[in-house]
């Protein structure tokens, strides 16, 4: 076979695919059953939340995986990767990892991946996970700078991408079942342990910009915000085009 063609194989429960590059491991995925991974070595047009660009260079893992789910979990979806891509972390031993809502997986205040989730069809979603790992996204984009952190650079020795894939596909399907399953409570803990609150954050939204402490999220994949006087509010991603971390 071209080593530029697909491949295929059954891994852990998966069919998986390996491509050298893809415009995109999600629109890749978009046309793949439920329990298909899409893993490429590049992307020439990855993305992020409102179709940012994330940059997608070689030594990094760029992931996508379709699952079947409920309509009730979808927000939350993403932050059921943002788990996965921890407990995998943590496991190899790395520290100070937690999770910055609603899709980015950091290690103190730099960002170690994101997460993209789409659904083009129904009873199906497709997760992205971009996970840097030995890759220098600082050279591809400047702006990244001193705002990234590899793998690379907190593990006590190197990890390759393949080495990345089984693990986390695993861990993923369990809590993706587990989630589908109905069993709630129990996961949402575990997502709100992953905050590091409490931490004061500003929301820009469509024009109006709101301030005050995050204070985890919902069975929905919402964010909870408690202004000073304790009045709460909730809001889902697609009305928060930023959050800012403020640390005061």
């Amino acid at each position: 076979m071209n080593a530029l063609e697909p491949r295929s194989s059954q891994l852990d429960g998966w069919t998986f695919w390996e491509l050298d590059s893809v415009a995109s491991t999600n629109l890749f995925a978009a046309r793949l059953p439920a329990w298909s991974a899409v893993r490429a070595d590049t992307q020439s047009a990855g993305r992020g939340r409102f179709d940012r660009k994330w940059v997608s260079d070689r030594g990094g893992l760029w992931l996508s995986a379709v699952v079947p789910t409920r309509a009730a979990s979808l927000r939350f979806l993403p932050l059921l990767a943002g788990l996965a891509v921890c407990d995998v972390a943590r496991q190899l031993g790395a520290d100070h990892v937690r999770l910055r809502w609603p899709n980015d997986v950091m290690v103190l205040d730099r960002k170690l991946a994101g997460v993209l989730f789409d659904h083009f069809k129904p009873g199906l979603a497709v997760i992205g996970i971009g996970l840097n790992v030995s890759n220098h996204p600082a050279i591809e984009d400047a702006s990244l700078k001193n705002q990234a952190v590899r793998l690379a650079d907190i593990l006590p020795s190197p990890v390759a991408c393949e080495a990345l894939t089984t693990p986390l596909l695993g861990r993923l399907r369990a809590l993706v079942e587990s989630w589908n399953l109905g069993e709630t409570g129990l996961l949402l803990s575990r997502v709100n342990a992953l905050w590091d609150r409490p931490r004061r954050v500003e929301l820009e939204l469509n024009g109006v910009s709101r301030a005050g402490w995050f204070a985890g999220v919902d069975e929905d994949g919402k964010l909870l915000l408690s202004d000073d006087l304790g009045v709460s509010a909730s809001y889902n991603p697609e009305q928060v085009l930023q959050l800012i971390e403020t640390h005061e």
